[in-house]
């Protein structure tokens, strides 16, 4: 497929709390475009301050896609996002948009931009309900430990709270031989149907994004996150919610375990180490381009250098 006949297509990742909704929204109103969310987490409706969605406010009336959609009870696949985001590109490039993605879950990104469309090789309901049960008596990371020894490269990046992922991806390897995403890398269905410009947001300094990180979690503590936790904790309570960090953090306060201190300090250790498996997704793209942002929190500077960066690009040059 020609570029001429490609979608052009904007993508903005990073680490969680780099400020993705931000820059994304600020390119939006540059380039005249919408937002579909890639986190796996920001699609269900419960989880608003946990997962750090995106509000009203922060919009400013640009319109966003696939985010506080779902139910906490429904699980979501990768391949269920996918094929609903491909439909909302679709239909934002037909109105005459620029289609933006922006969000922190590479897996969403990388299926999307490559074009996997992935397989159900190795499917064993009854080795699956085998894996499961030895997470209930062992823990999950005891399961996450099984998955490291078969397949490092998945588990470096497959959260050991995502249960449901690290049993896949021991199916997989189980049954096929292969790793999970070496797999996936099979299972490419061709050539992308988008052109796509492919950034993400960076610091020179680590310590900066951790302090950013740190900040934020104190924000979404005054914002009511602990209210919003003991609503899902004292409602269904779905395993889902465990894979949101800050929820499963603040279990042991909520049962009167531990202080609200030593938990905040637990999610601010959790999203840190989540954002360093974020940043080694990212560093995995082909072709991606960094901005990294400046000491001073500059925004304006940092949205005019991106802008430049975009404006150099091909997805700015198709005729509408």
């Amino acid at each position: 497929m020609g570029k001429e006949n490609k979608i052009p297509l904007l993508v903005i990742g990073g680490a969680t709390a780099s400020g993705k909704t931000a820059l994304s929204v600020e390119m939006a109103k540059a380039f005249d475009g919408e937002i579909v969310c890639a986190d796996s987490m920001q699609v269900y409706k419960d989880l608003q301050i946990i997962t750090a969605r995106v509000t009203e406010e922060e919009m400013q009336g640009v319109p966003h896609h696939l985010t506080g959609f779902l139910p906490l009870e429904k699980s979501f696949s990768v391949a269920e996002w996918a094929d609903m985001a491909r439909k909302c590109i679709a239909d934002i490039r037909q109105r005459g948009k620029l289609p933006i993605v922006c969000g922190g879950t590479g897996l969403y990104i990388s299926t999307l931009i490559d074009n996997i469309v992935f397989e159900d090789n190795g499917a064993d309901p009854k080795r699956r309900a085998e894996l499961e049960l030895y997470a209930e008596e062992n823990g999950r990371h005891a399961l996450w430990q099984m998955l490291e020894k078969l397949d490092p490269e998945s588990a470096a990046v497959i959260h050991e709270n995502n249960v449901k992922r690290v049993v896949r991806a021991i199916e997989v390897c189980e049954s096929t031989g292969q790793g999970f995403y070496e797999q996936r890398r099979q299972n490419l269905k061709g050539d992308s149907p988008y052109d796509a410009y492919v950034m993400t947001i960076g610091y020179e300094d680590r310590a900066d994004l951790y302090d950013r990180i740190n900040r934020r979690v104190d924000v979404m503590l005054k914002q009511g996150m602990v209210d919003e936790a003991r609503r899902v904790y004292e409602g269904s309570d779905p395993a889902t919610a465990y894979q949101a960090i800050g929820y499963k953090e603040l279990i042991p306060f909520l049962k009167g375990e531990k202080t609200l201190e030593e938990c905040a300090e637990n999610i601010k250790l959790g999203t840190r180490h989540y954002a360093k498996r974020q940043l080694t997704w990212f560093r995995r793209i082909d072709g991606i381009e960094t901005f990294y942002y400046p000491k001073d929190e500059n925004n304006k500077t940092f949205f005019e250098k991106v802008k430049k960066g975009i404006a150099k690009s091909n997805i700015l040059c198709y005729n509408k």
